[in-house]
This record gives structure tokens, sequence and C-alpha cells, in this order.
């Protein structure tokens, strides 16, 4: 049967006030979509001339990665004025039109909101590093040099703490003698949130851009606001030059006081907005506290135990997954959140690399693993996230030398990798699998010169592969990557027990395969999903087989048999539904 045929039994999803429990989100990275103006970077008003393609693909919200002011250290992450446009991005009044055009089409549109830290640019830091006495000193988080030592000792750095870019989390400020926290990059100064005039200043930022139409946030390391006061060392690896302070600034004691307070000062009496917070090293058990509703702080958490398993010996040198790990932890976390809280459910965003390449077979099974891995995602209790190129199967670009690499992460990582005497060739390999370059690398919209992105040379190389991975080679081919996104997307939409309904993992005897059900009153969905690149026979237990013995499938990825139990074949999915 075709992708399209017979998607939908059963009856609508109905409407809700969590209208985001049946919405898909669509992640936009502006510098990396569509270029309008031949400056080799994208910008909105590229956005505005692709939203024929969302509109098509049928996503529901989009959000904006970061399109504030900003030296780009961090590509944006690094904001100097949070209520300005870029002028690479374009203008407020380019916003505006595309915020206007958004809606009208019958989309939202969230903002990325980066409030644990700001650009070193920002005037708040400028006057906060001008003098120790300055009003807004107290409005980031200083402090003088470890006890016993001067400024510029070894080992003078208040805590001995690593950033998440490699090196210490503090830098001297030579005029005045202390050192300010940085979580990220030198040039990303953590804000003091026990400074109820920050939060105040945020609260008032957040307000305008609700007021200006805005649907929501997203809200970048939301769990590391709150710091333990004490700031005590943390531990260090054999090995490591320094240590792990993680346990000291992450979900600190005032954490959710601070999400509490910004319900009550932002959101309430709104309407219905999207709120959700990245949350790096949320466990199972603390996530409910984000996103219970009775807790009135998000609507959802993105949790990262998915996108670390294949960490080995640190992010850059990888590991091999074993046959069922990745459907064990999207489990566990759908056990979690069942009773309380929701799911944001991801396989890629501008943090992480190509999902195809990374969890599937990108090679002799492509399109295969593509789909099927979008099928165990978007049909599972949750909110779906697709990135940007995402729905076209874009991979892993061929980077092999570092002058290939723009991220920050990376280029700092190589440097430091090779200055420990590490094999440049072995630094390389790791960065060829799990750098956030490979998410960034333009959007293959069709096979000319530079992907249709743009008429000159882009910001960061296309990938060769966009000749035949391309959306316009997609858009009429029923077994496309992108037909398939689109044909879960509608279903998602159109079935209730898709938005609504239980989920329960299925033993069918065969780790390699994520078979799962979901029930909602009468409605029933099952999903069968071969998530390898060898041939499986999955032995589905005797009650669910005889209950689905006469079903065709209503959505699958490969020609095969109708039959709920029969073999697959590598990187086959099915859903049925009654």
């Amino acid at each position: 049967m075709s992708l399209s045929e017979g998607l939908f039994p059963g009856a609508d999803v109905p409407a809700s006030s969590q209208w985001w429990k049946r919405a898909v989100v669509y992640q936009i990275y502006p510098r990396s979509f569509q270029d309008s103006d031949g400056d080799g970077i994208g910008d909105l008003r590229g956005i505005l001339q692709r939203l024929d393609h969302l509109e098509r693909l049928g996503v529901d919200v989009i959000w904006l990665s970061p399109i504030y002011p900003s030296p780009q250290a961090d590509n944006g992450y690094d904001i100097s004025d949070y209520q300005g446009i870029d002028p690479v991005f374009g203008t407020l009044d380019d916003f505006d039109e595309l915020l206007t055009a958004l809606h009208s089409r019958g989309m939202r549109l969230v903002m990325d909101l980066v409030v644990n830290h700001t650009s070193d640019e920002h005037p708040w830091f400028v006057q906060s590093r001008s003098s120790i006495h300055s009003a807004k000193r107290d409005w980031y988080i200083w402090r003088p040099p470890r006890a016993g030592h001067a400024p510029g000792e070894p080992d003078r750095e208040p805590t001995n703490w690593e950033s998440f870019f490699s090196g210490p989390t503090w830098t001297l400020d030579p005029e005045t003698g202390e050192y300010y926290l940085h979580l990220f990059a030198r040039k990303q100064p953590d804000l003091n949130w026990e400074n109820p005039e920050v939060r105040q200043a945020v609260y008032e930022m957040m307000r305008w851009w609700l007021d200006r139409g805005v649907d929501g946030f997203r809200m970048d390391v939301i769990n590391l606001i709150s710091k333990n006061p004490d700031y005590p060392d943390g531990p260090v690896r054999p090995g490591a030059e320094y240590g792990d302070g993680f346990a000291h600034y992450s979900a600190g004691p005032r954490l959710h006081e601070y999400l509490q307070e910004m319900r009550r000062e932002v959101f309430d009496g709104r309407g219905s907005l999207l709120t959700v917070g990245e949350t790096p090293g949320v466990t199972k058990d603390a996530a409910p506290l984000f996103s219970d509703p009775a807790r009135r702080e998000l609507d959802m958490v993105f949790q990262f135990e998915h996108v670390s398993l294949d960490h080995g010996d640190g992010k850059f040198r990888p590991r091999a997954l074993e046959p069922g790990e990745l459907a064990a932890s999207f489990t566990e976390w759908q056990d979690a959140l069942a009773d309380a809280g929701w799911n944001s459910l991801y396989l890629a965003n501008h943090d992480q690399p190509r999902p195809v390449s990374r969890f599937g077979d990108a090679g002799e099974w492509w399109r295969e693993s593509a789909t099927a891995l979008a099928t165990v995602l978007h049909l599972q209790r949750g909110t779906p996230y697709v990135y940007q190129g995402e729905e076209l199967g874009m991979t892993n670009a061929p980077f092999d030398a570092i002058e290939d690499y723009r991220d920050v992460e990376s280029l700092n990582y190589y440097a430091r990798a090779v200055a420990r005497g590490e094999k440049p060739e072995r630094v390389l390999s790791g960065l060829m699998r799990m750098s956030r370059d490979h998410a960034r690398t333009p959007v293959q919209w069709d096979a000319s010169a530079n992907a249709g992105f743009s008429t000159v040379v882009p910001w960061i190389a296309v990938n060769p592969n966009h000749r035949h991975v391309n959306a316009q080679a997609q858009y009429r081919d029923a077994a496309s990557v992108f037909s398939h996104y689109r044909a879960l997307i509608a279903l998602r939409h159109r079935l209730a027990v898709v938005a609504d309904g239980d989920f329960e993992r299925l033993d069918v005897g065969a780790p390699a395969v994520f078979a799962f059900r979901r029930t909602l009153g009468a409605q029933r969905l099952l999903v069968i999903a071969n998530l390898s690149s060898s041939a499986v026979t999955p032995h589905l237990p005797e009650a669910e087989r005889d209950y689905w013995r006469d079903e065709r499938p209503i959505l699958n990825n490969v020609v095969g048999e109708d039959r709920a139990d029969a073999a697959l074949s590598p990187w086959e999915a099915k859903v049925y539904a009654r």
C-alpha cells in the first residue's frame, strides 16, 4: 500500500487547552535555513520564502533558534540585546511579518530564550564589569581568587569546574582582579538569578515578546540558573585537568522557586502558550517536577539520556549502541512520565549530529532507517520535534579537516586535545561523528549549486549529497522521507490515540525490534519497527497477534507482508490502527 493510503480510521483528536499534545514542533536554525540576500547566511526573509514547505509538511509550531543581536561566539546563544534582531537575520519588521505570516497559516511561533547567560557584550555585563561598585555588579557571578592565591597564579580560579566548551568556568577580569562565571564560552557570562532585579528584567523582556505575539519559549539550559551558593569544587576524573561541577550548578536549591515565579509573573492570564525547558542531566525522577501541570512550571522538558547513550569516554569518543538500547531508553521515559508530566520527543536539534547517521544506517538503508526512526519517535506519547532537514533524511557532512568546522565546542575540543598530545586524526574521527556542525549545514532544498540555500558559498559547507538528498526530489515521491514525515504528522493530528493514548512496550523476543501499543478507550494503535540492518522476525504476544490478525498496516515504510507478526526486513516499520 502507499504511504498515504488509509491513514485516518477512528475519531479526530479533540480540541484541548493543552493543544501542544497533538502538535508537532519544527525547529529552524535560521543561519542555515534559507539565505534571501546573498550573504551566505540564512535570515528571516529566507524563512518567509520557505513557508510553503512547512505548511506542506503539516507542522504546527515553529521554534526559532536565537535571532537576537549577538557577537555570534556561539551562533546566537550569546545574546547582546534581548529585544532586537541581529542585522544578519533582518529587522523587527521582518520578524513581525514572519509572525503574521505563520499565524495566518495556522502555525505558532516559539522563541529560543537564553537566560542562564548573556554575551559579554550585553550592556548589563559591560556595566557589571566596569567596577566592583557598579550597580549591576551583582547581576553576574563574580568571585575573588581562590583563598591563598593571587590573580593569575595557577589554580587560582574560585572553583575547579570545567566548562561545557572546555577549559575553566572562570575568567579573570584584570581591571577588577575578580573572576566571572561562565558555564559555557568565555563570552557567555552567567547571570546571577539570586538577584531579584535580574529576574524582573528577564520577566519584563519575556512579557515584551509575548505582547508582540509570540506563542511561547524554548528555554535554553533552564535547569542551570540556580547554583549552589557555596560554590564547592567538583570531583576530578583521572587524567582530567578540571573538576566536574555539574552537581553544584544543575537543579540548584532555588530552581523550582524561580520557575514557579516565572509562571506567575509572565505566563498567567495569557491563555495557552508553549513552555519547554532544555534540562541537561535531568533524571526520570526529577522531570515531573518541571512538567507536572499541578506544579505550574513548564509544559515539558528536553531530557538528554537517549542522546548520551553513545557517549563513550566522552562525547567525542562515541561507542556503538547495543540492539534495543535506544528503545529501552525511550520506554523508560514513557513510563516515568505516564502519570505526571509530558515527554518532548526528539532525535535531533542544533546540538546533535544527524540521527540517520547516528542511530540509523546512512549507507545502504538510508531511507528505511530515517523513516523507521521517525515512526517510533512520532507515535510515542509526547510532543514530537522535527529539526530542519530531518524530514529530508539529511546526514552528517563529510568534514575531514579541522578547517571544515565552525562550532566553538568542536574547535576548542580539537585545540585542547591536540595540545594534550592526541593524534589529530583521532580527534577528527570523533568530530566527524558527533560535532554540532553536522546539524548546521544548510538545508538541502534542491540539487543546484549550494543546494538552493544561497546564491553564494554559505558560511558552512553544503553536504555534497544534496544532489540526491533534497526537498525538491522528495515532494512528489510517495515513498520519500519527506512524505513519510508528512504522513506521521497527519496521523497525530487525526487520531486521538496518538496524542492521548497510553503507551505500553511489547516484548517480541527480539531486542532490535521496538514494538509498542497505544490505547485510548476502544482505540488502539500498534507500532512495530526493526531498528537494525538485519532481517528479524518478531514474536508478538498471542493476544496481540490474534487482535491484529486480519488487519493491514495503515502506514509502512517498506513494501512487505501485511501480517503484524511477519518477518521484518532491515529498518522496516509498520503501523496498525483499530
